[in-house]
């Protein structure tokens, strides 16, 4: 048998390079997408990769031609795609009354509806390939709970986890799961100045009961336990990967 495939969005850096070298740990071929493909020649040499076929897309979640050519690129290109990770997205920091309608735009169009729009010709793939698959999105606990300056990105997340149940249930019959993942704060190199701030880092921290921030790490192990067989039955959910944030 083949070994089996992912697609994983937004892999140049943070999350998503660590969740594609995970995959390819565990035995995935991979296409993995950034904006700029050139910038995927990092992880494309990386040795947990060595073995493995991987194909670097250039995906821009804003433009529907892109998010067509560049499936159909994936897909052509590994034969098939069993799973989708869907982790690109943009961050948004700013009080409501702040808010214009273009960070309003340029935000839902690349982390609810581009992602929806991604999701979709995943959807019409792998119910015509007929062997099932799986959709794992990277939402975040702003999808789950209030916080201050980040409605926008919140309001999306939410509609990411909406998307993930209503997936689970259309699209059950033809054997495709969908869940999600919503961590708390992750320490990711693009987190590296905000949590320098002695300030910011224990008002973040003091969200979080077990006191310490999630680790790409253990996303990444979320979404290979999601994308294979030990989860056979689990479909429509959100794990939260958050210290207990969301427990509270």
């Amino acid at each position: 048998m083949s070994a089996p495939t992912a697609l994983v969005t937004g892999t140049s850096t943070g999350i998503g390079r660590v969740i594609a070298l995970a995959l390819g740990r565990a035995g995935y071929n991979l296409a993995v997408t950034e904006i700029d493909a050139d910038q995927l020649r990092d992880l494309l040499a990386h040795p947990d990769l060595k073995g493995r076929k991987a194909v670097p897309v250039a995906l821009d979640l804003a433009s529907q031609a892109s998010i067509e050519a560049a499936f159909a690129h994936a897909a052509d290109a590994l034969g098939h795609i069993d799973v989708l990770v869907n982790n690109a997205g943009r961050a948004l920091i700013r009080p409501v009354v702040e808010v214009t309608r273009a960070d309003w735009d340029a935000l839902v169009a690349v982390n609810l509806t581009g992602t929806f729009f991604l999701t979709q010709e995943f959807g019409r793939h792998a119910i015509a390939y007929g062997r099932g698959g799986a959709v794992i999105t990277i939402a975040s606990t702003h999808g789950l709970t209030g916080i201050a300056g980040r409605a926008v990105y919140g309001i999306a997340k939410a509609g990411l986890i909406q998307m993930t149940r209503m997936l689970a249930i259309e699209w059950a019959p033809h054997g495709i799961r969908a869940n999600a993942i919503a961590p708390a704060t992750v320490l990711t190199p693009s987190r590296a100045e905000m949590l320098n701030d002695p300030a910011a880092r224990e008002r973040m921290l003091g969200r979080i009961p077990t006191g310490r921030f999630v680790t790409s790490e253990e996303v990444a192990a979320a979404v290979v336990y999601l994308a294979g067989p030990d989860a056979g039955s689990i479909t429509g959910q959100v794990l939260a990967v958050d210290g207990g944030l969301t427990a509270q």
